[in-house]
């Protein structure tokens, strides 16, 4: 089907056969006008036992390919992103909202995890050594886990699915990837790419669903799937642990976040505003990591929040696809309204609003960039992931009490630190109940470094060394060696 010039599948990918094509069963809306961009097809419980048994061959094909084969096929996939990084972007930005020019960065960022996981597939070596009694060698070696169920958030709809399709694939896995309904035109996008990279169609399946609780039940009951990843709330990654204990399945989890920014009153001012505003504003703040409640030195307080509001007041908001557009609209209505009611709530309650704070009329799910400060206690907007545009900052006068309130949350993704001394922030951030820390940077991912949360936020950690490890089993393997004692 072609949407805006672009030709797209719009039915599920089972293996290696695309079913459904042109059923409109699910409809997918441009966020900056509500206009409808197409339909694409559901899948329902048969549909889903199918996609197992296509990823079972799969799996059996692709765990034998040799390392080396494994890297070329990603790498090629990386570079296909790359050349159809324009197609891409405009696919993004036409069902998230994002800005051309974010999701041109998301291309790079998704594609990525395809070039890094090509050098991790060659480099997972098996060990042998000698045990330290010498009656015996240890070897220890590593298995592709089994079939991985992927699931994956609206927010970042390339680099969710190829942060996990990457190690996956790179560890010998075949998989099957649940995208969001708001944002499945990318993943089917990418799936293209992957089989013409030379994956084997059974080895990637994508399954859009009206119900992903019917989806996620037949991934559950059978034994052949042995892996789930899930990137999205805490209250639905509860439900999914819930479900793997039954059959004790290997399980990731990068789950809700509450971040906390701490500009500290030896922070360079200037840059102390300037990263504030990346960690809050990227993706219109629809962010798992975007900076949440925003701590400041007494010292700064006034004139940070002052130049933050200026900052803020002068982004562009408007359809992304406008080049000279700074932010976009949120993702959808309930998004917008869950956002305007927490600036409301705070402001009946006596939270001063230096800007923003109104929606717009028309169409188009849009908020403007707002700041608040003097936040009273009690404020929904203190306790809650805001996934918005909209930067809540607090004063504080004592180190270790903030320490202590940035801590005091059930979330532990991401936080950030501003100051203009690396050892006192370093120092600080290890202090931190967060498994991702910034110092003196607002855009923090990258492929080759761990991401996860502590606490609430999550299990495990995806990309860097350890990514790879997610998705396979280690055995050891005990025996006799030559010049052991009898």
């Amino acid at each position: 089907m072609n949407v805006h010039n672009i030709s797209l599948p719009t039915g599920l990918k089972i293996g290696a056969e695309w079913r459904y094509q042109g059923r409109a069963d699910i409809p997918v809306y441009n966020p900056a006008d509500e206009s409808l961009l197409t339909h694409i097809a559901a899948a329902n419980a048969d549909d889903a036992k199918d996609a197992i048994d296509a990823a079972s061959k799969g799996f059996a094909e692709w765990r034998k390919t040799s390392p080396r084969e494994r890297a070329e096929i990603l790498r090629r996939a990386y570079h296909l992103m790359q050349e159809r990084k324009e197609t891409i972007a405009q696919i993004i930005t036409l069902e998230e909202g994002k800005t051309l020019n974010e999701a041109r960065g998301e291309v790079n960022y998704a594609s990525e995890f395809f070039r890094w996981f090509a050098d991790q597939a060659v480099q997972m070596h098996d060990a042998l050594s000698s045990a330290p009694n010498g009656d015996k060698a240890i070897m220890v070696t590593h298995h592709p886990v089994g079939i991985a169920y992927l699931v994956t958030p609206w927010n970042f709809p390339a680099a969710m699915a190829t942060r996990k399709i990457a190690p996956a694939l790179a560890a010998g896995c075949s998989v099957i990837l649940k995208p969001a309904t708001e944002t499945p035109l990318t993943a089917l996008y990418v799936a293209t790419l992957l089989e013409e990279a030379g994956v084997p169609g059974d080895a990637v399946s994508v399954l859009s669903s009206k119900s992903a609780r019917e989806i996620s039940e037949v991934m559950f009951a059978d034994e052949r799937v042995r892996k789930v990843s899930f990137t999205g709330s805490t209250e639905v990654g509860r439900v999914l642990l819930h479900n793997a204990a039954e059959r004790v399945v290997n399980s990731s989890m990068e789950l809700g976040g509450n971040a906390p920014l701490l500009v500290l009153d030896d922070a360079d001012f200037d840059t102390a505003v300037e990263q504030t505003l990346m960690a809050k504003i990227r993706n219109a703040g629809e962010s798992c990591i975007a900076a949440n409640r925003i701590f400041v030195a007494r010292s700064l307080y006034t004139t940070f929040s002052e130049a933050l509001a200026e900052k803020m007041a002068a982004l562009k908001m408007g359809d992304g696809r406008d080049e000279d557009v700074d932010i976009g609209p949120l993702v959808n209505r309930d998004t917008q309204q869950k956002v305007a009611s927490l600036v409301d709530d705070a402001v009946s309650r006596g939270a001063n609003l230096l800007t923003g704070g109104v929606m717009p009329d028309g169409n188009g799910y849009f908020y403007p960039p707002t700041v608040l400060n003097d936040i009273p206690a009690g404020a929904e907007i203190l306790e809650t992931e805001i996934f918005g545009p909209v930067a809540v900052i607090i004063p504080f006068d004592d180190e270790d009490a903030v320490i202590e309130e940035a801590n005091n949350t059930i979330f532990g993704l991401a936080a950030y630190v501003m100051s203009s001394d690396t050892v006192h922030a370093v120092s600080v951030a290890k202090r931190l109940e967060a498994g991702v820390v910034g110092i003196n940077k607002g855009v923090i991912s990258d492929p080759a470094a761990p991401f996860g949360g502590m606490k609430q936020s999550g299990l495990g950690r995806e990309g860097g060394y350890v990514g790879i490890g997610e998705f396979t089993e280690t055995q050891y393997i005990g025996l006799d060696w030559p010049g052991s004692p009898a």
